[in-house]
């Protein structure tokens, strides 16, 4: 049986794009809007650029203008088989000495985001940046409070809380629907990506690949995560991959965490790269759920995962059967952040993720992993405005 997960069948399913989101408010922004359109320069041609690319196509509002990846060819072949007609580079360098843009878009190995998008910030372009942004907490503050003082934002997946789904369970949750809340689970995982190598190394890890998902679309939910314990584990020591063969796993490939909300409610998340599952990951007419929440008056249960959801169940009656809401995602799909950012960016509006939530997820990361080390309670410091959808 194969136990991995092939670059190909990975992406028929997702392309498994998304990372922990750090959102700026638009609030005092100096920036002015185009005359035309938005221009963006993307800077990563890999397997998540073949979903980035067509979706900021569709846009009236934005243009791309570069293309980047240090396997140069790469570049030039996206280029192409999108009829982009952008410019390639090689490098970000050369890249943010070229032809001149507004935002960047960054779609690398994980490991360098922090790198690339600091350097992009100094140049004063904005910044979109897949999973994870940041490397750390602090990392991600001061990217955040770099982007402040040059009036500047910096964005990033996932984009969840964007979802009908997202906003109707949130709708139900503060209307009381559920009564009083007490518990939530959400669960993400497969058998592991093959073709590179930096999902298991230092700073990989299923967290910030898998688990940022149910961290973002729980902590919306039910607000702030006041405390976190967690257990990680290396299930498989050794992996083969494309790019290095077999190399050793630095990155825990299974991870459990605890969250204590305010009122006393506990979440839980479990994410990893061991999870064998027969209806693989594609969430369309996904008959599972993936997070539920429940209440002393009755529970929710989002069917397919919250990145690419197949409706809610909501069960609050003794005498009726559970009953399906929010059926069409009615547009949203998990890679619309960039376009979205970008065409906020032009229109002057403020989009629902925030800043403050953002960094709040990475904490949250961080916390599992000195729990996990030292095997004690983590207390939080970060906030965010909650609820996120009034």
């Amino acid at each position: 049986m194969n136990e991995t997960i092939s670059r190909q069948k990975f992406l028929q399913y997702t392309a498994s794009a998304g990372a922990v989101v750090l959102l700026s408010s638009l609030e005092g922004f100096a920036w002015e809007k185009p005359e035309k359109k938005l221009r963006v320069a993307l800077i990563g041609c890999g397997s998540v650029s073949n979903r980035y690319i067509p979706h900021l196509q569709t846009s009236p509002l934005i243009e791309i203008v570069s293309l980047c990846d240090i396997k140069y060819e790469r570049a030039v072949a996206q280029d192409k088989q999108y009829n982009v007609n952008a410019a390639t580079y090689p490098n970000i360098d050369k890249m943010l000495a070229g032809v001149p843009f507004d935002m960047m878009i960054t779609i690398t190995d994980m490991q360098v985001h922090g790198e690339l998008n600091k350097k992009a910030l100094l140049a004063g372009k904005h910044v979109w940046s897949e999973k994870p942004m940041a490397n750390t907490y602090a990392e991600g503050k001061a990217l955040f409070d770099l982007a402040k003082s040059k009036k500047l934002g910096i964005w990033g997946a996932p984009a969840v809380v964007n979802s009908p789904q997202f906003v109707f369970m949130n709708k139900c949750i503060q209307e009381g629907k559920l009564g009083k809340v007490a518990s939530a689970h959400g669960q993400y995982g497969h058998t592991g990506p093959t073709w590179s190598a930096f999902f298991y190394e230092k700073n990989g890890g299923s967290m910030p690949d898998l688990g940022v998902y149910n961290i973002a679309t729980l902590t919306g939910l039910l607000g702030p995560a006041k405390s976190v314990m967690a257990m990680l584990s290396i299930v498989k020591p050794e992996r083969t991959v494309d790019d290095k063969g077999k190399i050793k796993v630095e990155a825990e490939d299974n991870a459990h965490i605890l969250m204590m909300h305010d009122k006393n409610v506990i979440s839980h998340v479990m994410c990893g790269f061991n999870y064998f599952d027969p209806h693989g990951h594609e969430a369309k007419d996904q008959p599972l759920h993936s997070i539920q929440i429940y209440g002393d008056y009755g529970n929710l249960r989002l069917i397919g995962y919250d990145w690419e959801t197949n409706g809610v169940y909501l069960d609050n009656s003794w005498d009726e059967p559970a009953k399906l809401y929010q059926k069409d995602s009615e547009g949203y799909v998990w890679q619309e952040g960039a376009t979205k950012i970008g065409e906020a960016l032009v229109k002057g509006i403020e989009p629902r993720i925030n800043a403050e939530h953002a960094l709040h997820v990475l904490e949250v990361i961080e916390a599992a992993r000195k729990s996990s080390a030292t095997g004690m309670k983590i207390h939080l410091k970060s906030k965010f405005p909650w609820p996120m959808v009034k």
